[in-house]
């Protein structure tokens, strides 16, 4: 329950329980705003509590400091949406799953230094789009520049419902059916920094440049072996790009501008 997680957690309108394990750090409280000074080493969900409950007063804020990996599988399908951060692959994978069979809604993302992404899976989404309406011409009228004018005016919309299929989580990272050679570095760059969370059980941070980027090299080199990619997919340049600065308020970890991507 970071920063990203903090934003989530109010633009989800608060109905759901917050969950960490995570104690506040001293980088916390400059990154998650319900996190007030004072709160080094509570429970993040915790000291969020009250803050979190103040955006909204008309729901009941809940905080659980237990790890979510513990949940049986009927806890999650008492909810309309879940939304997972700082979590690591495994425990995505298996609450998406989860979720899609019970037919709940599933969000999760992170924030990475300037590197980010979210990913959504809304299962089987219906939705209404509103389009420009296409006038029939009327008989005996000659076509021209006119006519073709009327035919797509602005002012006349119709509703069109459409429907869509969300793939899930596993699917989305497995890479199948993808089309590597113009996929975006930004989505082998999460696989690598997933593969590094799960395996050092943490992320990369600045203060320990020289061994994560070494590390970081030989996730991405296991990472792109297992996708199918050439080394070009991802350059070596983009450990100094997601470590540099050195800084943490603008380093990993911090809340400094990023680009998010969208996978699902």
């Amino acid at each position: 329950f970071g920063g990203l997680g903090a934003i989530s957690g109010a633009a989800f309108c608060l109905f759901l329980p917050v969950f960490s394990l995570f104690q506040v750090s001293p980088e916390d409280t400059g990154a998650q705003f319900l996190i007030p000074a004072g709160s080094l080493g509570r429970n993040r969900a915790e000291a969020s509590l009250e803050r979190a409950q103040n955006l909204n007063p008309m729901v009941a804020v809940k905080a659980d400091p237990e790890n979510v990996e513990s949940k049986p599988e009927e806890f999650f399908t008492h909810f309309d949406a879940v939304c997972l951060t700082c979590c690591s692959r495994d425990v995505m994978v298996r609450v998406d799953q989860i979720c899609h069979k019970h037919g709940v809604k599933f969000f999760t993302g992170d924030v990475f230094g300037y590197h980010g992404y979210m990913f959504a899976n809304l299962g089987e989404h219906e939705f209404v789009e509103e389009k420009t309406k296409v006038a029939k011409a009327s008989p005996g009228v000659e076509d021209g520049p006119d006519t073709k004018k009327a035919k797509l005016d602005p002012s006349e919309t119709t509703m069109v419902k459409k429907r869509v299929l969300f793939c899930p989580l596993k699917e989305a990272l497995s890479g199948a059916g993808a089309a590597l050679k113009r996929t975006a570095p930004d989505y082998f760059l999460l696989q690598v920094l997933l593969r590094f969370r799960a395996a050092e059980g943490r992320d990369p941070v600045p203060q320990r440049y020289a061994e994560d980027a070494e590390r970081l090299l030989r996730h991405r080199g296991a990472v792109l072996e297992e996708l199918g990619a050439g080394a070009e997919a991802l350059p070596d340049t983009f450990v100094r790009d997601l470590m540099g600065g050195g800084i943490r308020g603008v380093g990993l970890g911090g809340n400094g501008p990023c680009v998010v991507r969208r996978m699902g």
